[in-house]
């Protein structure tokens, strides 16, 4: 039901690179159909977010709005727009796993961690998905 991942330190902003990333994996996917979501994963896979400041950039490879972007980003609860904690903590919330207790879990999650779900400590030790 929990997955936890580990990070590197988290930073205020873009990591040194990001533009880099967010370039060679739009050179390599923006012919695809459907590209957007393969897009946006394999830049969160690559930096642990997908930084506001590629959404532009995103936006114009795929002939979309920047609207759009932005929407599909912050649409799926999965994607993040900033650094996340050094360690992420991912329970899942779909039907199955809530008959099992994930709805408990969660909320024990919530009040270990100090921070609600989708949202990350201040310290920026654990970010809870």
């Amino acid at each position: 039901m929990a997955l936890a991942q580990e990070r590197g330190a988290t930073a205020p902003h873009a990591p040194a690179g990001a533009d880099g990333v967010v370039q060679e994996v739009l050179a390599r996917r923006s012919r695809d159909d459907g590209a957007l979501l393969p897009i946006l994963h394999d830049i969160q896979d690559r930096l642990g977010f997908v930084p506001s400041a590629s959404v532009p950039e995103i936006a114009q490879a795929l002939n979309l709005s920047r609207a759009e972007v932005h929407g599909v980003v912050t649409y799926y609860h999965h994607f993040r727009d900033h650094p996340p904690g050094r360690h992420v903590v991912q329970i899942c919330r779909a039907e199955a796993c809530q008959s099992m207790g994930a709805d408990a879990l969660l909320s024990h999650a919530e009040l270990r961690l100090g921070c609600p779900s989708h949202s990350t400590q201040p310290a920026g030790s654990f970010s809870l998905g």
